[in-house]
Order: C-alpha cells, then structure tokens, then sequence
C-alpha cells in the first residue's frame, strides 16, 4: 500500500518519475534553483535479493543518468520500503542519505548516522504515514487495489489477461470484424450498420448492436481502441467483469438511441458505424470513477479526464461525417451507470455513509 500511495505524495510534491526496468526500484526527481533532487525508492520485499554493492551501484547509475543530462549537483535520499528493517538497515551500510519505512507500521525509521531531514521531506513524509495509519479500512483497501492496478507491469501474462479479459476481447472482436470487412467488401455493413429507415421500416432492430463494432476505415478502428484498451483496463479494473462489459453494450445502444433521436428530429438521415458511443462511455465511467475515488488513481484526475472528454467532443463538434449525438449519448449513460455500479458495491456504499 505505501508504495502506491507514495507515488502520488511525490506527485504531488512536483516530483517526476523517471521509468525504470527494474519493478522494485522507482526514481523520482524534482529540480530546484541550482541542483536536483532525487528520490531512490526501493520496494525492499523479502524475496528481493541486492547486496549492499549493488545497492550503491544502482545509485551510482543514477548519479551519472543526471549528470549526462547536464546536472551537475544531484543530491539523492534513498528510501527503502519494507517490513524487515534490520535487514534493510544493514543495506544501506554507512550510507548517510538513506531512509527507513517500516511498511507494517507506517513509520519513517531514521538513524544516528544518517541525515536528520532532506529539504523537509521528513516533515512530509511523517504526516503522510501518519495519514495512512489513521485511514478508514475501506479507503485502506480502495488504495491497495489501487496499488496493484500501478504495478499492473508486474504481472504475469496469464494475471494480465484475467484482469482485464473483457476489455481485450472488446478489441479484439472490434478488430476480428474489422479484418472481415476487408474481405467481404460492403456485405457486413450492408447488413450491420445504423440506420434509423431499417430501423423503423423493416424492423431490424439488432442493428442498434451491430453498428457498434464496425469501423468504416483503419484510422477509425485505431484511434477507437487506442483509447478504449488504455482506459477501458483501469475501468474493467476498478468496476469488475460483468458490470464493465453492461456499461459498455449499454453506453454504445445509448449512443446509438441519442442518434435515432437526432436524426427524426432533424430529417437527416443517414447510415453510421462505429464504437465511439461505447468508448465515450468508458470515458464518462472513467471521469465518473475520477470523481468518486480523487486522488487514488495514479497520474490520473478528473481535470485531465475531463479535458480530454471535452476536446474529443469539440474535434466531432468541428468535423464532418461525425455522430455527436452518439458521442454524448454514450458519455451520459457511462458517467451515470459508473456511479450507479459504485452505489452498489459494498465499498461505495460505506464510503458514501462516512463522507455523510
């Protein structure tokens, strides 16, 4: 849990991460006035095996990493997370600048020979563990969960698409019908698109379903499931299965109702592809979860969120041979079925009686 949430104390602290291969080890850095100042965060868990000499190799290494990069008065603290501390102590060896936390007990461990603060950071550091021991159960569990979906790069293949099996399968069918197309010509969308006149006239009425995995060309399949495998993974994450596979069939069929509604409306008519409104959807849930949950996805907020919702909505507002109305649609009945699936999970309802 410490690591998780020490990301985002960092974070907000306006320190950057630096990406590492190594998923024990985590480099976080911010730059001042005349110099920088780094972070060496190590999840020190018990089947890690360093020595004390690759320990101070590591750090090294990132010594000479800034320095190639033109800062010349790096000052490194070294953290080491765990629960072992003797173990952990006797790493860090005559080492001055390296902390201690003591992950069971959430407490900044620091010694006679090592420095006394780090530019305040014990300050902050102290309160933010306090903070964590004083945590309700359910907001402790919610940032566990939120832990593993940040180390997600940890997992085995086989972990991986368990987590996130309908979400891969969502893209995977979109892309399978997509590559049929090619060989069919206009068969499958003779038969599958949207339109409103099938509709009505001859009551065809899977199309509401069908439309919602055909892409009319390469770019539109792309950038569809670019967004949906990225988000669509941290919404199946934090909802479930089941009810992220609901919201997405119920935002696309929403889309494609507001777009019936906008075409009878105006008498324009026409025939239209595509799992946009499904996609808005997963970004309306997303924004939704950002609100809920503020502050326990990593790099992730709702003004991000948002703004990303609105510039999308603008681009379709903007362009030709764009359905809006599905757009909105869909984004409607993600961000309010997000909400709904929250009230009824256990956690939501028990977070909802302690905000009261």
């Amino acid at each position: 849990m410490v690591i998780g949430q020490l990301e985002n104390l960092l974070a907000q602290q306006g320190f950057c991460k630096v990406a590492s291969n190594l998923p024990e080890f985590f480099f976080f850095f911010r730059r001042e006035s005349a110099y920088v100042n780094v972070l060496y965060v190590v999840d020190y868990r018990p089947e890690l095996l360093i020595t004390e000499s690759q320990y101070a190799h590591i750090k090294e290494k990132i010594l000479e990493f800034f320095r190639e990069k033109g800062f010349y008065e790096v000052h490194i603290l070294s953290l080491l997370v765990g629960t072992d501390i003797e173990k952990a102590k006797a790493l860090c060896g005559s080492d001055s600048f390296c902390w201690l936390i003591d992950a069971s007990k959430n407490r900044l461990m620091i010694y006679e020979n090592q420095a006394a603060d780090f530019y305040g950071m014990r300050g902050i550091l102290e309160n933010f563990l306090d903070c964590i021991s004083k945590m309700p159960s359910v907001e402790r569990q919610s940032a566990d969960e939120s832990e593993k979906e940040n180390l997600g790069n940890t997992e085995s293949g086989m972990d991986y698409l368990r987590s996130y099996r309908i979400n891969i399968l969502l893209v995977a069918l979109n892309v399978l019908l997509f590559l049929l197309c090619t060989f069919t010509g206009e068969l499958i969308y003779n038969i599958g698109d949207f339109s409103v006149m099938d509709l009505i006239q001859k009551g065809e009425w899977y199309r509401m379903l069908t439309s919602m995995f055909l892409h009319a060309n390469i770019g539109h399949l792309v950038s569809n499931m670019l967004i949906l495998y990225y988000i669509g993974n941290v919404v199946e994450k934090r909802i479930g299965h089941i009810p992220y596979l609901l919201l997405y069939m119920a935002a696309g069929l929403a889309g494609n109702v507001f777009s019936a509604g906008y075409e009878l409306l105006t008498n324009h008519y026409v025939s239209s592809i595509g799992a946009s409104g499904a996609v808005f959807g997963v970004e309306g849930a997303l924004l939704m979860l950002a609100l809920l949950y503020r502050g326990k996805f990593a790099e992730i907020t709702a003004g991000r969120i948002a703004f990303s919702i609105v510039f999308s909505l603008y681009c379709g507002f903007t362009s030709s041979n764009v359905d809006n109305a599905a757009h909105v649609g869909g984004l409607l009945m993600g961000f309010l079925l997000a909400g709904i699936f929250w009230l009824l999970t256990p956690g939501g309802k028990k977070e909802q009686k302690g905000g009261d």
